[in-house]
C-alpha cells in the first residue's frame, strides 16, 4: 500500500447519499490524500474512486485495501476517460464533470475558466449577442425558444434597471444536469451569468433554486463569494424557493422570486420587457447558461453551431433514470436516436425484463412505444410526434408498467401542483382523474341523483368506457389549448400518449376491441 497516494471522490449529492463521505474518511485514515470532485456522471458506478485516472465503482469499505493494493479487479473499469459511457460523449458544458474541484477557483482558471467572460467583455454586447445569436443556442427549459432572441429584446428593451434570472428549479422526474452543475461547477453557470449580463446591460442577477437542493445551495453562495471581484460590476445572488412544480414556469418564478405567491402572470407583457420587479429581464435555466462560456469563447459559437441537426444546434446534457441499467448523465449532440440511448448507452432496463415505454420530458413528457425509437433527439421531431424534449430527461419503464395508472397519476400531479389560476388546470385535472377511474372501472351508471324524478334532463342511461375516453379526449384538448401554463397545457401529453399506444392498461382491451364493443 502506498502512503500520501491521490485518491478522487465525488462529493455531488448521489455519490454522498450511496457512501461516498464515509469512503473518504476510510481513504484518509489510510494516509491518501483525498480530493472531493464533482461526478463524472456515471451514476450507477457511484460512488466511484479514481486513482491515477482508473476507476473503481460501485466501491464500498470492504473494497478500499485491494484498491490500494491495485486489486479489486470485479469493480475495476479500468481508465475512466476510455470508458464507452465517456468516450461516446461530446461534452461542451460536463466538459470539467469528474476532473475538478467544484469550488476550486484554481481548478476552474485551469481549465479554462473566465475565458469566455474575459472575451465577452473585450469584444462588447452587440458582438456577445451576434455570437449566442450565431451558435444556435436555444434555451435548455423545455421551450427551446433562441437564446440569442431573447437576449436581443432585453439589451434593446428601454430601461436602465435589467436583470438576468437563473431557473434553478429543477423539478421534473429523472432530471439532475441543473443540480450536476451547480454541485460540480458552480463557477460555470456564474460565468455564463455574467456574460449574459454583459450582452444585455444587466449588473444584478439572481439564481432560483428550490430547497430540495441544500448542497447546491452551499456550494453556489460560496462559489459566488469567491468570484465576487472576478465577475464585477455584475452581483449575484441565490434565492431559495419551497419546491412547488409551477415555479419553473418563469412568470411563476419571478412571482415567487418576488417574494409573491408562485402564480403564473398572464402574458404579455413578456419577462423580457417586464420581468422582474417590472424591469426588462433574461430568464434562462441552468444548462442554457452554462453553455455560454464555451460559445464565447474564440470559435465557440461556430463549433456549436457546427453540431446536432436542423434547427437543434450544440449538445444536449440528456439524464437517463428509471429501470435502467446505467443511469447517469449523457451529454452529446442532437440528432442521437432513442433507441441508441435506451439501448446502446443505457443498456436496456435494470431488471432485465423488455423495455415497455419511455417517458422523455418529465412527468408532463409524452409515453413513447419502443415502436418509435428511431425518433431523434431533435426539438423539431419530438413535436411532431405529439412528444417534448422538455430538460432532457429520459425515463424508461419496463414492461410490468401499469401505463393507465401513470395516466392517472399525471392528472393526479397536475392536481396538485396547479396554482389554481387558470379554470383548465385547477378544474381539468381533478375531472381527469375522475375520468380515468371512471373508464378502468368500465364505465359510470347514472348515481342516485341523476336517477331522481325531479332530475328529468340528467342522463340516466350512465357511460360506457368508450364514451368516457371520449370526454377524457376533449377534456384534454381544452387543457392543452386553454390552460394559462404549460402545466395544464403539457398535462394531456403523457395521458393521451399512454392512451393510444396501450390502451388495455384502461380497458382491458385493444382500441379494436373497445371500438367493437361499442
Amino acid at each position: 500500500m502506498s502512503e500520501q497516494r491521490l485518491v478522487k471522490i465525488s462529493d455531488d449529492a448521489l455519490a454522498r447519499a450511496l457512501g461516498a463521505d464515509k469512503l473518504t474518511a476510510a481513504f484518509e485514515k489510510k494516509g491518501c490524500e483525498v480530493h472531493r470532485t464533482s461526478s463524472w456522471g456515471m451514476q450507477w458506478l457511484e460512488p466511484m474512486v479514481e486513482i491515477d485516472g482508473i476507476g473503481w465503482g460501485p466501491a464500498t469499505l470492504e473494497d478500499v485495501d485491494d484498491i490500494l493494493d491495485g486489486g479489486a479487479d470485479e469493480i475495476c473499469i479500468g481508465r475512466i476517460d476510455a470508458h464507452p459511457f465517456i468516450s461516446r460523449q461530446q461534452r461542451l458544458t460536463f466538459a470539467r464533470a469528474g476532473k475538478t474541484r467544484p469550488t476550486s477557483m484554481e481548478d476552474y482558471e485551469a481549465t479554462g475558466g473566465w475565458a469566455g467572460l474575459r472575451r465577452a467583455k473585450e469584444i462588447g454586447s452587440e458582438a456577445i449577442l451576434a455570437e449566442v445569436t450565431q451558435s444556435g443556442l436555444r434555451g435548455r427549459g423545455g421551450a427551446g425558444f433562441p437564446a440569442g432572441i431573447k437576449w436581443q429584446t432585453v439589451a434593446r428593451a428601454p430601461g436602465a434597471q435589467k436583470y438576468i434570472v437563473c431557473n434553478a428549479d429543477e423539478g421534473d422526474s429523472g432530471t439532475f444536469a441543473d443540480r450536476m452543475v451547480m454541485e460540480g461547477d458552480p463557477f460555470l453557470l456564474i460565468e455564463g451569468m455574467a456574460i449574459a449580463g454583459a450582452a444585455v446591460g444587466a449588473d444584478q442577477g439572481y439564481i432560483y433554486i428550490r430547497s430540495e437542493y441544500p448542497d447546491a445551495i452551499r456550494k453556489m453562495n460560496e462559489a459566488l463569494e469567491k468570484c465576487r471581484d472576478t465577475i464585477a460590476p455584475f452581483r449575484c445572488e441565490v434565492r431559495v424557493g419551497a419546491g412547488a412544480y409551477v415555479c419553473g414556469e418563469e412568470t411563476s418564478l419571478l412571482n415567487s422570486l418576488e417574494g409573491k405567491r408562485g402564480e403564473v402572470r398572464a402574458k404579455p407583457p413578456l419577462p423580457a420587457l417586464e420581468g422582474a420587479f417590472g424591469k426588462p429581464t433574461v430568464v434562462n435555466n441552468v444548462l442554457t447558461l452554462a453553455a455560454v462560456p464555451h460559445i464565447l469563447t474564440e470559435g465557440g459559437s461556430s463549433l456549436y453551431d457546427s453540431l446536432g441537426i436542423e434547427r437543434s444546434k450544440g449538445t444536449m446534457p440528456i439524464q437517463l433514470a428509471g429501470n435502467i441499467k446505467h443511469g447517469g448523465l449523457f451529454e452529446i449532440a442532437f440528432g442521437i436516436t432513442l433507441g441508441e440511448l435506451v439501448y446502446e448507452i443505457g443498456g436496456g432496463t435494470e431488471s432485465g425484463r423488455p423495455v415497455k415505454a419511455v417517458q422523455v420530458g418529465g412527468p408532463l413528457g409524452a409515453y413513447i412505444h419502443p415502436d418509435q425509437f428511431d425518433i431523434k433527439f431533435d426539438y423539431e421531431e419530438y413535436t411532431a410526434a405529439d412528444a417534448l424534449i422538455g430538460h432532457g430527461g429520459i425515463t424508461v419503464f419496463d414492461d410490468t408498467a401499469d401505463m393507465g395508472a401513470m395516466a392517472r397519476f399525471a392528472m393526479e400531479f397536475c392536481a396538485a401542483e396547479s396554482c389554481g389560476k387558470c379554470t383548465p388546470c385547477r378544474i381539468g385535472a381533478t375531472r381527469g382523474v375522475e375520468i380515468i377511474d371512471r373508464i378502468r372501472a368500465g364505465g359510470r351508471a347514472p348515481d342516485e341523483i341523476e336517477r331522481a324524478p325531479q332530475m328529468h334532463n340528467a342522463p340516466r342511461h350512465g357511460r360506457s368506457a368508450g364514451d368516457e375516453i371520449g370526454l377524457l379526449t376533449d377534456l384534454c384538448e381544452t387543457m392543452k389549448f386553454g390552460s394559462l401554463c404549460a402545466l395544464g397545457g403539457f398535462t394531456p401529453y403523457p395521458v393521451m400518449s399512454a392512451l393510444k399506444n396501450w390502451p388495455k392498461d384502461f380497458t382491458g382491451k385493444t382500441s379494436a376491441e373497445t371500438e367493437t364493443a361499442e
